[in-house]
């Protein structure tokens, strides 16, 4: 089940993307580190009612983020839409011992039909150039690579931005 994600979630997010951050670690991806992500962030993420989680058997297993804002990295992107009725996907993560499971389709799935049912234009996010196996995910599913922008607190290595036109 996914459901909108409250603050008792925040911390069972935050074992989960720490265990997915030491599992991309372990095959020589530095995506996620101290820095990132982080409980303020996943603070915001639920005043904001942007966070969704996935609950199997009553516990947090995953979660996503569904926002309206645009990040000021992601200003020099020549999108394919215009920038007023879009929505940025954040934080993509289902703990390591479930991947491979269609969990994470699944939460795309929910978010992609989210933004059907809200009228947005497309759907927007990022990931890590070095994780070849997310560039899959997303090119897989008609994501579009458009441009690359740099976290210098994550990585030196650059993230490439993607979107969907729905």
């Amino acid at each position: 089940m996914i459901r909108k994600g409250n603050s008792n979630d925040i911390d069972p997010i935050i074992a989960i993307t720490k265990a997915c951050a030491k599992a991309m670690v372990a095959t020589g991806i530095y995506q996620w580190n101290e820095h990132y992500p982080n409980k303020t962030a996943f603070i915001k993420d639920v005043e904001h009612n942007e966070l969704f989680v996935l609950e199997i058997k009553e516990e947090v297993k995953g979660s996503i983020v569904i926002s309206e804002h645009m990040d000021s990295e992601y200003i020099p992107i020549n999108w394919l839409t215009k920038n007023n009725t879009n929505i940025y996907i954040h934080r993509l993560a289902v703990h390591p011992q479930l991947q491979g499971k269609g969990y994470a389709q699944q939460l795309m799935d929910f978010a992609e039909q989210f933004a059907i049912e809200n009228n947005y234009t497309s759907i927007r996010l990022d990931t890590f150039s070095q994780n070849k196996r997310n560039q899959k995910f997303y090119e897989l599913r008609g994501y579009k690579q458009l441009g690359d922008i740099y976290f210098p607190k994550q990585s030196e290595y650059p993230f490439h931005c993607y979107e969907l036109v729905l």
